[in-house]
């Protein structure tokens, strides 16, 4: 008995210390990051692992006071949210709607949904479509190509089938129609799935860049990620203008370094996705169990 008692707490003290290791082989990347983007370009160069060096935030403080960052991010922002949302109904309606077997060809409906998974025309056919829908410099763009999303659909329409049919057909006889059992039932039932491609879609719409780099000439219409990719770019002459003002003024300003700009960028638009998962955790794991149950 105690040796089964030792061997337990051997075990427990081995699995807290390989997993508080791996967390720690997690998180220390973005603490990397952070501490390097307000350290000194010097003592940067020199290698920092701990502690922040020569503290300054000249860059985050150069980056915010670009109008055109300020503007790409609320681009970004109403891109994630609006598109999220937008999507996240559309994906659930439909897939409702091919639960239905008074739908004429859902079968096949839902088999061309699927097939876009695995077949996609290319660069030149998606960029023709795009300009022939009026999408180019239309902020459109970013919500309308995306409103059904294959991978999404196949776990909403998984997570309804799921659903005991004894809930829906309790509410047709009370005389609700179809808009109110999805809006009243199977929407707010679905609640772990619509958390999980909520999740899902938020990070691929906040990433997305490719779409505003081939269509989008507008500067207003830019998203924050290819802004700070354009800022990125010009770091090196940003760098040697504020070495000249320096040698110029005799000021004690700090040069602003492509390295220092990296890693401001990534801790930028990091941020807002680390902050969005805290909140949606608890039912991240629960939806895509669920809607992976079966096919």
């Amino acid at each position: 008995m105690r040796r089964e008692r030792l061997l337990d707490i051997s075990f427990h003290t081995l699995n807290t210390a390989f997993f508080a290791l791996f967390a720690l082989c997690c998180i220390y990347p973005f603490y990397y990051i952070l501490i390097n983007s307000v350290s000194d370009p010097i003592q940067m160069a020199k290698g920092i692992y701990l502690w922040p060096k020569g503290f300054s935030t000249t860059v985050y403080r150069e980056m915010l006071s670009q109008r055109t960052i300020s503007v790409s991010f609320g681009i970004s922002s109403s891109r994630a949210v609006l598109g999220t949302v937008l999507t996240v109904f559309s994906c659930a309606l439909f897939s409702y709607l091919i639960t239905k077997k008074e739908m004429p060809f859902r079968k096949t409906i839902y088999r061309f949904v699927v097939v876009t998974l695995y077949l996609n025309a290319g660069l030149i056919p998606w960029y023709l479509t795009m300009k022939a829908l009026g999408l180019k410099n239309n902020f459109l763009l970013y919500i309308l190509p995306s409103l059904i999303v294959g991978f999404f659909v196949i776990l909403m329409k998984t997570f309804i089938e799921q659903i005991p049919a004894a809930l829906e057909e309790a509410a047709v006889v009370e005389g609700a129609g179809y808009w109110t059992v999805f809006a009243k039932i199977i929407f707010p039932v679905s609640l772990p799935i619509v958390a999980t491609i909520t999740v899902f879609n938020a990070v691929n719409q906040w990433n997305s860049w490719m779409d505003n780099l081939f269509l989008v000439n507008d500067p207003s219409l830019q998203t924050l990620q290819l802004t700070l990719l354009n800022f990125l770019k010009q770091s090196e002459a940003l760098a040697q203008e504020t070495t000249r003002q320096m040698l110029g003024n005799q000021t004690t300003q700090q040069v602003i370094s492509p390295q220092n700009v990296k890693m401001a960028i990534t801790t930028i638009v990091t941020a807002p996705i680390l902050l969005i998962y805290p909140f949606m955790q608890r039912y991240f794991v629960k939806g895509i169990m669920l809607g992976a149950v079966k096919g």
